[in-house]
């Protein structure tokens, strides 16, 4: 079982930037592929960004893709999601994912393991 706490969210005005954290319970380097994914009330989660277990290979979504950054400390068991330019509509909770495959991925059920999301609200 991997336990993933996520943190970092808030409020903050357009254009403020904020960097989300994500800690796992188990070491996580060698096995696991890590993604960001979100969800607003009354529509479905959807991917944010993704990471491959070194860092090298990363996934971004159209709508963020050139303001959020993700990455990974693998001597810390976390994953970051730097999210710059912010806007209203990125408004939403953001939750962590790990799957058993090195590979990131832009699919949610190919995840296996969620954290319990971060609020983050952008104000216009």
């Amino acid at each position: 079982q991997v336990y993933l706490v996520e943190s970092g969210g808030g409020l903050v005005q357009t254009g403020d930037s904020l960097r989300l954290s994500c800690a796992a319970s188990v070491r996580t380097s060698s096995t696991y592929g890590m993604g960001w994914f979100r969800q607003t009330p009354g529509k479905e989660r959807e991917f944010v960004a993704a990471i491959n277990w070194s860092g090298i290979s990363r996934y971004y979504a159209d709508s963020v893709n050139g303001r959020f950054t993700i990455s990974r400390d693998n001597a810390k068991n976390t994953v970051y999601l730097q999210m710059n330019s912010l806007k209203p509509e990125d408004t939403a909770v953001y939750y962590c994912a790990a799957r058993t495959v090195r590979a990131p991925s832009r699919w949610i059920n190919e995840y296996d393991y969620w954290g319990q999301g971060t609020q983050v609200t952008v104000s216009s």
